[in-house]
């Protein structure tokens, strides 16, 4: 049984050397253990619904389901596995979809290992991780997907909004708007309900589609 304090990973890659070379960094890392291996998402998705790791690391293009299905389907079955795209596509249409379907990080294939096992240890903390060279397209992207449809959100909502932006989590927006975390927690609820969304990232995708954060 893997110690309490370390961070538990399921990786699905079709490529070989890749998932390999991947796992291995992860497994050296000290704090990580990848509990299962996979060639493609459909066999993905059920060791993650069986074995609930703290984070998945998926392949955009596999056989079966492709990394975007996967992720849908987490989000729909309210799974507390996070997910860390890993894709040679890295196209803002692409990025806009991942984290539209609840991708907590989103990571190009050539990132150094150091990357992908500092991404992790932020996703499993509760960070959303997307590096700034991508940030900048995904950014284009939900501008030009933006509609006249935004809701209206309180003070206060709007200052929650704003620390997840940030990447905070509940416990540290709660410390810096001096406010208890359950407090913060029905806040963060009210928001996913007017964004019409179910995770942090996708509220903050949608918020900046909407024009919220700017």
């Amino acid at each position: 049984m893997p110690h309490p304090s370390r961070i538990t990973v399921v990786i699905a890659d079709d490529h070989p050397l890749f998932r390999e070379g991947i796992s291995r960094a992860l497994q050296l890392s000290g704090f990580i253990d990848v509990i299962a291996e996979t060639d493609n998402g459909r066999d993905a998705l059920d060791i993650i619904r069986r074995e609930k790791p703290n984070v998945a690391v998926l392949d955009l293009r596999m056989p079966d389901l492709d990394g975007i299905t996967v992720l849908h389907a987490l989000t729909r079955d309210h799974s507390p596995t996070r997910a860390l795209l890993l894709s040679a596509f890295t196209d803002s249409p692409t990025v806009y979809r991942a984290i539209e379907e609840g991708a907590a990080g989103f990571l190009t294939k050539d990132s150094k290992s150091s990357q992908v096992i500092e991404a992790i240890r932020a996703i499993s903390r509760g960070h959303t991780i997307v590096p700034p060279e991508i940030t900048a397209g995904l950014a284009e992207e939900i501008r030009s997907r933006r509609t006249h449809n935004t809701p209206t959100l309180t003070e206060r909502e709007h200052q929650v909004l704003k620390g997840i932006a940030r990447g905070l989590s509940t416990p540290q927006i709660a410390k810096e708007l001096i406010l208890g975390t359950s407090t913060i927690k029905t806040h963060t609820q009210r928001l996913y309900e007017k964004l019409n969304v179910s995770d942090r990232a996708a509220a903050v995708a949608e918020a900046m589609r909407r024009g919220l954060l700017e």
